[in-house]
């Protein structure tokens, strides 16, 4: 490993020859000088990985010495000397983006913890994390094969999240390749227990966690008050992993009231999962409610188009008096500023609902595919750009906004998404729907291996095309192909981010409250 390389600027370096004979004893590489403008020029000469900087030298002060440092590489870190703790002098400091500052006299233990908490802290924090996770990695295998029950899942998925996320910036790829293994074993075992599981929570809801058309009843409508308005904020196709860094910014305005989570309904498809949270049924019954609203897969035309009345109506049929409430759907950024502009217009309400089409509005029209798998070809740079896309957007503003009235809000979503990599051929009618992650129709032909399939949809509450069709779920990290143009999609979508099937990412769903500071 390359020295650390530090220049020290002060008038008086002579009397700390002691301490930067200790630092070139541990190994570390010090460049002296006496003044400001000589710490100019040596840093414009010389490569430094950090800088110390008396305040008080004559000539250039150690604040007019950090500017000029700054303006020419702003990434190495400075750190003050300085005798004077005054309260504007340390205003002074951070204004002009000073990493840190020691107090006079300086001993050597804090100068070498000041070096190793600039140019060793990654190391020493990469070290210990990836040992944590070689620790935690058997008691994780343990729990991943104890017969979790529904909450048990949540919380081993939780787990592996934790890590996914520790360990993300880990330059060690065999780390990553050892949690990708357990993350891919946990699926496995996950979709084995939804296998036996689904259908039973379906028929006996008591017996199975929080479901997608029971989220209003069981978590949003027994808060609402006359006193605090709810903001329910629905961002489509939003993972526990990338709600978790949002979360970090959202807690700057609020206090987090409640971590929990739900599970998605099958398909973990728009036109299902959503329908159902809004209007509070299942899929087979709301097509048997709303015979003239619900869109099966061969329907044209949109399938989320009447969110507003499902609401009205589950609000109407389970809150059992009237509440004042709105439905807004942003599908664009101007939709979005709309949305800022006019809230004030909210707060009379008791629930606002807004739903934010999350994948439309990252990529601004999906079509393509080569630019967003670009830009998205992996889990981190996934989770970094919807990162990006809420510090800046106009969700974030209206947030900021609602953060100084006294509200709750709500941060959840419909369903989740999985990384797809394994194409499973699949053979079906021509009017066969065309999601890449589940398939309703009449003599499917498909790897038993790869899917879970529902005989009986009924069973499943979900509603027939035909009286023989079925549906299938692809699991884990596949995708359905048509044997046509094989090689051409199995390329094209390869690595896309798809819903409709069963994995932990697409059915364990964060839900958050919010309360204001």
């Amino acid at each position: 490993m390359a020295k650390t390389h530090t220049l020290w600027a002060d008038d008086e370096i002579e009397f700390l020859k002691p301490h930067i004979l200790l630092l070139e004893g541990k190994g570390y590489k010090v460049k002296t000088v006496n003044n400001g403008t000589d710490a100019v020029e040596a840093f414009k000469n010389e490569p430094f990985d950090l800088v110390f900087l008396d305040e008080n030298m004559p000539g250039l002060t150690g604040l007019e010495t950090l500017s000029i440092l700054k303006s020419i590489n702003p990434t190495i870190p400075n750190v003050l000397v300085t005798k004077n703790e005054e309260e504007h002098l340390m205003e002074e400091a951070i204004g002009a983006k000073i990493d840190d500052y020691l107090i006079k006299p300086v001993n050597p233990k804090q100068i070498l913890l000041t070096i190793k908490k600039f140019t060793e802290n990654r190391r020493i924090v990469n070290e210990k994390t990836s040992m944590a996770y070689q620790q935690e990695f058997q008691n994780l295998g343990l729990l991943i094969n104890d017969g979790l029950d529904f909450k048990g899942w949540v919380e081993a998925y939780k787990k592996l999240i934790y890590w996914e996320l520790s360990l993300e910036k880990l330059e060690d790829e065999s780390m990553h390749e050892i949690l990708r293994a357990q993350k891919s074993e946990a699926n496995i075992i996950f979709c084995k227990y939804i296998e036996k599981s689904y259908v039973n929570w379906m028929k006996n809801p008591e017996e199975g966690p929080t479901l997608s058309h029971q989220l209003f009843k069981k978590k949003v409508l027994p808060t609402l008050t006359e006193e605090r308005p709810t903001f329910f904020f629905l961002i489509d196709n939003l993972r526990y992993d990338q709600w978790k860094q949002l979360n970090d910014i959202i807690t700057d305005y609020f206090r987090l009231e409640e971590e929990d989570s739900y599970y998605s309904i099958l398909p973990t498809a728009t036109q299902y999962a959503r329908n159902a949270i809004f209007s509070g049924l299942t899929p087979l019954e709301m097509e048997k409610r709303f015979p003239d609203l619900w869109q099966n897969d061969e329907a044209e035309g949109g399938k989320n188009l009447h969110e507003d009345k499902f609401l009205a109506d589950q609000i109407k049929r389970l809150y059992r008096k009237d509440i004042k409430h709105s439905y807004t759907k942003v599908l664009t950024l101007e939709q979005g500023r709309d949305v800022v502009d006019n809230i004030s217009n909210l707060m009379n309400n008791n629930l606002n609902v807004l739903v934010y089409n999350f994948v439309d509005m990252l990529s601004h029209a999906r079509t393509d595919m080569a630019m967003i798998r670009e830009l998205a070809n992996d889990e981190a740079a996934y989770r970094s750009l919807t990162l990006s896309w809420f510090e800046h957007s106009p969700l974030l503003d209206a947030l900021k906004w609602l953060s100084q009235k006294n509200v709750r809000v709500i941060i959840t979503t419909d369903h989740g998404t999985i990384r797809v990599k394994k194409p499973s051929k699949v053979i079906g009618h021509k009017n066969t729907n065309t999601n890449l992650r589940y398939k309703q129709g009449k003599n499917l032909n498909y790897i038993a291996k790869d899917v879970f399939t529902i005989k009986n949809p009924h069973e499943a509450q979900l509603p027939l095309l035909h009286m023989s069709s079925n549906y299938i779920f692809a699991k884990e990290y596949n995708y359905f192909v048509y044997p046509n143009n094989y090689n051409q999609f199995v390329n094209y979508f390869i690595g896309t981010f798809q819903h409709g099937g069963l994995s932990m990412e697409e059915m364990i769903i964060p839900y958050a409250s919010y309360i204001t500071k």
